[in-house]
């Protein structure tokens, strides 16, 4: 059994990694700090093959390679966990980095189902977790880019997961949809968390459990399954309105 993780150098996708080699599942970790990658090969300490492979995902034609590279390596586990958020007004925020931001959150993504999706449908095996965002259901003001990308993963997922069903495909779609969870996004967006967030640790092996029970959806903790529930209700007007006075709050 084998499994690839991206953004496995730290956060949801190195506890992911962790939990997979607990239950035995040889490795290939993705990531762009080589050193952050060995420390999770060095905490899985031999207890499974790990092969660590250094990519930037916002570089398409690596991703391109990185499948040539690893095309043959039968993989059972295709975990899509790289990503990260911009924050600021949509007219003032970095375009190039914004461009380096979609790259990575929809086309590395993208690609990566394309490719890997195949190589399962002909075994008639697999699964793909893709690794959204609970800001996937709603438009977020000052992190508005972040928040659509994640929409295009949640919905692209919904969608796939759907034909597979209709072809009786064993394949299997689960996107995960956390909240704010403690890992190095907040940084890198520069941001804080209005409110507590979730540990990865307990984020990865909920989304592990769900996703090896057949969950589509993958929703961890009760507070975002009653956000999800409650914006039903409401208009997106207003929840885009409720969503900037949050993000506000998060400026450092």
């Amino acid at each position: 059994m084998k499994a690839m993780i991206t953004g496995a150098s730290s956060g949801i996708g190195r506890d992911i990694a962790l939990n997979l080699a607990k239950l035995g599942y040889d490795l290939i970790l993705i990531g762009r700090d080589k050193e952050a990658l060995e420390k999770v090969k060095d905490t899985i300490n031999n207890k499974v093959k790990v092969k660590i492979i250094v990519v930037d995902l916002s570089n398409l034609q690596k991703v391109k390679e990185l499948y040539v590279l690893t095309k043959n390596d039968d993989i059972d586990i295709l975990v899509n966990d790289a990503g990260f958020g911009i924050f600021g007004e949509f007219s003032f925020t970095d375009i190039n980095k914004e461009l380096n931001m979609l790259d990575v959150n929809i086309r590395a993504l993208h690609l990566l189902m394309k490719f890997y999706l195949k190589d399962m449908l002909k075994k008639d095996k697999g699964i793909i977790l893709n690794v959204a965002s609970s800001a996937s259901f709603m438009a977020g003001p000052m992190l508005s880019s972040y928040y659509a990308s994640k929409a295009y993963v949640y919905r692209l997922s919904l969608a796939i997961n759907e034909e597979l069903r209709r072809r009786k495909s064993k394949v299997q779609i689960s996107v995960l949809c956390p909240g704010p969870v403690d890992t190095k996004f907040n940084e890198r967006a520069g941001v804080t968390f209005g409110v507590k967030p979730l540990s990865s640790s307990y984020v990865a092996k909920y989304a592990l459990t769900k996703m090896f029970s057949g969950k589509v959806i993958i929703i961890p903790g009760l507070k975002m399954k009653f956000v999800k529930f409650i914006i039903r209700f409401l208009p997106d007007k207003f929840v885009a309105k409720i969503n900037y006075n949050v993000q506000k709050k998060k400026v450092k």
